[in-house]
């Protein structure tokens, strides 16, 4: 009787796992179209592999970036060219940062019981930022430390240079900070 009911119960859970492993294999048509694209990925990958240099360019203006603007009262010269083709400037300590940038994560991904959410977080300044001011920046004045924000868009470009530029259209920018390119020459 006992060698029954363990054939029996064998049974069952082989009857339980072939289900399961059918339900499965099911896939949505999202699941095939996702292995389609896998599978396309691979095949590209294994008749054209990545190449490999012996040098990166790429990696060496990062390294350049991060010699240049990783010292502790660097400046920054920023001209402005409006809609007209006018330039003007201000410096500033550090590098301009984009309104959209925090220092502590904006998002937290709670896991529960009814799927993953992602849920918005307050800023240091305990509102909620919708990312939406990344064409903004801001920074402070090189000499007078006078906070400065400037927008940037729509017939409006910033340059951003380590330096005061001498080419003739920077030469001829109009000073827009307190802080001119002789107050800190």
């Amino acid at each position: 009787m006992k060698k029954f009911a363990r054939m029996a119960l064998a049974a069952v859970v082989a009857l339980v796992v072939g289900l399961a492993l059918t339900s499965c294999t099911d896939d949505s048509s999202q699941d095939k179209e996702n292995k389609a694209k896998q599978d396309n990925y691979d095949h590209l990958v294994a008749q054209q592999p990545a190449g490999r240099m012996e040098y990166s360019p790429t990696r060496e203006a990062i390294n350049q970036w991060i010699k240049t603007w990783g010292k502790r009262g660097k400046l920054s010269y920023v001209y402005i060219q409006n809609a007209n083709g006018e330039y003007g400037y201000f410096i500033m300590k550090g590098l301009p940062v984009p309104r959209c940038k925090m220092l502590t994560p904006t998002e937290k991904i709670e896991d529960s019981d009814n799927g993953i959410a992602v849920l918005a977080q307050p800023g240091m300044d305990g509102t909620y930022s919708s990312g939406s001011t990344c064409n903004a920046y801001y920074g402070f004045d090189a000499t007078t430390g006078a906070y400065m924000e400037f927008t940037v868009g729509t017939n409006q470009s910033f340059f951003l240079f380590d330096k005061p530029m001498t080419m003739p259209e920077y030469a001829s920018a109009k000073q827009l900070g307190p802080t001119s390119v002789k107050d800190v020459g």
